[in-house]
């Protein structure tokens, strides 16, 4: 079910995504470096829009803030799409919870699985990592140039590093059972697109209400760090420009960017 000729067959991938743009040109690596290194040189050498780059194994997987991500080849998903929204440039903030989104609608459809969103970029399935996003933009004077939106998905990995074994999870230690990563990637690829066409026409206003309703983080006390510094409160909600809401003892804190331990968890 989950070779590595079916996930690495770009016919076998492009099937029954039915003319979309997400998936309609595809690159596929046995290894490579890190899919979103590739992504954007081939954004920069103007490569349209929906242009998938997926690959079996990484040696310089990443993940936010300079860290590595790690990810057992053959067992799950790690790929990076290129977008050229036309959005502000504001909008950097906010299309990692639109991915978030799509991505858990896709990963629920396919699993039955609940999916819980936690700022900025992770997706939790009984309070552990199942996914992460990581979103690299070019800009140009008028707005974005375009954005690499790369994801990596534990799909069918049962066993974790020590240093993560109580932190990360995957969607066949959650279900079960062994999950059709050809299919998954279909589907993710198809409800991106989906929400991705309404954030275009519409903005985000629609968009945060669904994070906030896959999110457990409201009214709980957090601590974030940012640059060494480590920041308590209890998060009060997402602000318009997608950045966290916090309340630090009595001082509201609005936050862009950071490393978030929800505590009494």
């Amino acid at each position: 079910m989950n070779s590595t000729s079916s996930l690495l067959d770009t016919v076998a991938l492009k099937k029954k995504l039915n003319g979309r743009k997400f998936g309609s040109k595809i690159f596929t690596f046995e290894k490579i470096d890190s899919t979103n290194n590739c992504a954007r040189a081939l954004a920069g050498c103007w490569a349209e829009e929906g242009t998938l780059v997926l690959a079996e194994m990484q040696t310089a997987g990443k993940g936010r803030m300079g860290r590595s991500w790690q990810a057992n080849p053959y067992e799950n998903l790690t790929f990076s799409l290129i977008l050229r929204p036309t959005l502000p440039p504001e909008a950097l903030n906010l299309l990692p919870l639109y991915a978030a989104v799509a991505v858990a609608e896709a990963i629920e459809h396919e699993t039955g699985l609940s999916v819980e969103c936690k700022w900025p970029n992770d997706l939790l399935i009984g309070g552990r990592k199942s996914a992460g996003i990581l979103l690299e933009g070019s800009l140009k004077e008028e707005g974005l140039d375009y954005v690499v939106l790369g994801i990596g998905v534990n799909v069918n990995q049962t066993t974790f590093p020590e240093d993560i074994s109580a932190s990360a999870t995957s969607l066949r230690v959650q279900a079960g059972k062994e999950i059709d990563r050809v299919r998954l990637l279909r589907e993710i690829l198809k409800t991106l697109e989906i929400h991705y066409a309404a954030i275009n026409k519409k903005g985000f206003h629609d968009l945060i209400p669904l994070w906030l309703s896959r999110t457990r983080m409201l009214n709980r006390e957090i601590s974030v760090t940012q640059d060494g510094t480590v920041l308590s409160g209890i998060v009060k909600g997402l602000s318009p420009e997608g950045a966290l809401i916090l309340d630090a003892g009595g001082t509201e804190k609005t936050l862009f960017a950071g490393d978030v331990t929800i505590l009494g968890s």
